[in-house]
C-alpha cells in the first residue's frame, strides 16, 4: 500500500525505537521545514539526522542524500546522515554507499553506522508495492523521450523538436516532460527549452527501471569457435537476408570498447526470424548452452543511433549499456568500461 509523508515518518520512528531501544535518548520532529524530518539523539552523544521520503524512485533517493548531507553541515557535534524510504533498491543502496550515508527502509531493511551502533538488516520484502501497472517515464514508448534527451544531454532542446525526434505526438511528449520536470530529471531554460539536470542520474534511473526480459528473446546456439566468430557469422546472415538488426549487450560493448572478450552475441531483429533465416544462421534453441540471443524488441527505438562498427550494425552506447544489465559473463565490467568511454558527459 502507498504511503503519505506523515505515515512514512510515523513508521520510521517506530522502527528506530525498536532497533535502538536502550541506545536512544529522544526522537525529535522539527517543524521548521528547513531541516531533517527526524533528529534522533543517541545515548552515546551522536545525532541521527533522518530524511524520510514516501517514495522510492532513484531521483528521490539522490535528492534525499543531498538534503541530509546539507543538514549535516549545519549541525554541530557528531552527526550521522540517514535516508529512509519505503523500500531501498540496490541502486539506492549504491548511491548511499558512495555518499557515505546510512539508510533504512520502512519494510524493515537497514544499514546504519553510528558511534557505538551498527544496524544491518536485509532480506525483508517490499511492503509498499503499488498495485496495477506503474506509471513510469521509462516505459518503452516513454523512454523514447529519455533516449533522445540522453543522446545530447548537454544541449537544450525545444519540446516540439523533442517530440519530432522521438517520433511521439505532442500531447504524449507534454505529459512525459511534465513528469520528468516534476521528478527533477530535467529543467526548463529561460527560453523554455529542456535540459537534463544530471545525465548520469537519469541514465541510472532508466537502467534500473529497464526490463530486458520484456522483449521477445530466443536463446540458442550456433557452431562457432569464439564469440567474435559467432557475431560475424550472424551479422553476415542478417545482412544477406535484409533484416533490420543491430547487436547489443556484450558483443556491442566489445565493438565499442575492445575491453572484455565475450562468448554471447546478442542481436535485436525488427521481426521474428523465419525458418529460412534460422537455417541460414544455423541457430538451434538451447537456453543452457546459448551463445546467441535473437531478440525482437518491444519498441523499435532500440535501433535509434545504431551505426556500423567493423562492418557490424551496433546499437548506440546507451542501448548497449542498459542491455548489459541482463547479460552474463563479464557484463558488469563491460558496462563500467562502456560508460567510462562513451557515456561521460561534460557541460
Amino acid at each position: 500500500m502507498p504511503l503519505n509523508h506523515e505515515a512514512a515518518e510515523r513508521k520510521a520512528q517506530e522502527l528506530l525505537r525498536e532497533w535502538l531501544d536502550g541506545s536512544l535518548k529522544a526522537v525529535k520532529h522539527p517543524r521548521s521545514g528547513n531541516g531533517p524530518d527526524l533528529i534522533v539523539d543517541m545515548a552515546a552523544g551522536a545525532k541521527l539526522l533522518v530524511e524520510v521520503k514516501a517514495t522510492v524512485a532513484s531521483h528521490t533517493v539522490a535528492g534525499a542524500i543531498q538534503q541530509v548531507q546539507l543538514y549535516a553541515e549545519r549541525v554541530r557535534g557528531r552527526v550521522v546522515p540517514v535516508v529512509a524510504v519505503p523500500f531501498m533498491t540496490d541502486f539506492g543502496k549504491s548511491l548511499c554507499a558512495a555518499a557515505g550515508v546510512s539508510w533504512f527502509d520502512l519494510s524493515g531493511n537497514a544499514d546504519i553506522r553510528a558511534p557505538g551502533i551498527r544496524i544491518y538488516v536485509e532480506g525483508k520484502t517490499n511492503k509498499f508495492k503499488r498495485r496495477g501497472r506503474p506509471s513510469t517515464v521509462f516505459a518503452p514508448r516513454s523512454s523514447r523521450i529519455v533516449r533522445v534527451l540522453l543522446m545530447s544531454p548537454t544541449t537544450p532542446i525545444a519540446q516540439r523538436d523533442l517530440a519530432e525526434v522521438a517520433e511521439v505526438d505532442d500531447g504524449f511528449t507534454s505529459r512525459v516532460v511534465a513528469k520528468l520536470v516534476e521528478d527533477n530529471f530535467i529543467e526548463r531554460a529561460g527560453d523554455g527549452r529542456l535540459l537534463v539536470r544530471d545525465p548520469g542520474l537519469l541514465l541510472d534511473a532508466w537502467r534500473e527501471a529497464y526490463a530486458f526480459e520484456k522483449h521477445t528473446i530466443a536463446k540458442g546456439h550456433i557452431t562457432a569457435r569464439s564469440g567474435n566468430e559467432a557475431l560475424h557469422h550472424v551479422s553476415d546472415a542478417l545482412r544477406a537476408s535484409k533484416v533490420q538488426h543491430a547487436t547489443t549487450g556484450l558483443s556491442a560493448a566489445w565493438l565499442l570498447t575492445k575491453f572484455a572478450g565475450f562468448r554471447l552475441a546478442t542481436f535485436f531483429l525488427s521481426k521474428e526470424p523465419g525458418e529460412k533465416l534460422v537455417n541460414r544462421i544455423g541457430f538451434r534453441t538451447d537456453d543452457r548452452g546459448a551463445n546467441i540471443w535473437l531478440v525482437v524488441p518491444n519498441d523499435d527505438a532500440v535501433f535509434v543511433g545504431a551505426k556500423d562498427a567493423e562492418g557490424i550494425r551496433c546499437v548506440h552506447p546507451l542501448q548497449a549499456y542498459i542491455d548489459l544489465k541482463a547479460q552474463p559473463e563479464r557484463a558488469t565490467e563491460a558496462a563500467a568500461e562502456l560508460r567510462k568511454r562513451h557515456l561521460t558527459w561534460k557541460s
